[in-house]
């Protein structure tokens, strides 16, 4: 137990910036922000992540070239345990995610997936990056190919979610300060 307000203070200062990487990782992937997944991780960091093992900036690479034929993802986080050592953390984040892909004759499959991801944060000066991550999968299953068009699926629901630079959060974000 920290009793000293001032480390607690920064300990709760250091959970919140991890938070927020894990979020802004999620943004990226969603939304094939390119951007937004190089700041989640160091440049010298690694990903374990299904068929790809290696280097952060390849698995990177990897999944914005995978995900250019992908119209749509979402991947949630739920329960996050971070455990504070130092200059690092050990940070299990439970997932969510709903993808979207054409499967090799070009029909959009849907699937959903639940895990986690394990990962070595690193403080470097003021900020916290993935070091180092593996994630675990704990639950698939094929939705298949998904009824109708994109309009007849959402109807009215409009606005809808769409990638960088034009899905809606953008415009919002260059609001700010204006």
């Amino acid at each position: 137990m920290v009793t000293d307000p001032t480390k607690s203070l920064q300990q709760l200062l250091d959970r919140e910036a991890i938070r927020e990487c894990i979020y802004r990782y999620c943004r990226g992937i969603d939304r094939q922000d390119e951007q937004a997944l190089r700041s989640s991780y160091w440049p010298d960091g690694t990903d374990r992540h299904g068929p790809y093992d290696g280097s952060a900036t390849g698995f990177i690479d990897w999944a914005l070239a995978r995900l250019k034929s992908s119209d749509r993802s979402v991947h949630q986080v739920t329960n996050m345990s971070i455990t504070l050592q130092g200059s690092e953390a050990a940070v299990e984040t439970y997932f969510l995610a709903l993808q979207r892909e054409p499967d090799a004759s070009g029909v959009l499959q849907e699937v959903f997936l639940a895990g986690r991801y394990l990962d070595r944060f690193e403080k470097r000066g003021d900020e916290w990056r993935v070091a180092a991550r593996t994630v675990m999968y704990d639950w698939m299953r094929p939705w298949g190919t998904p009824p109708g068009t994109e309009a007849e699926r959402m109807g009215l629901r409009v606005p809808n979610g769409g990638l960088h630079p034009q899905d809606p959060v953008y415009a919002l974000l260059a609001s700010l300060g204006r």
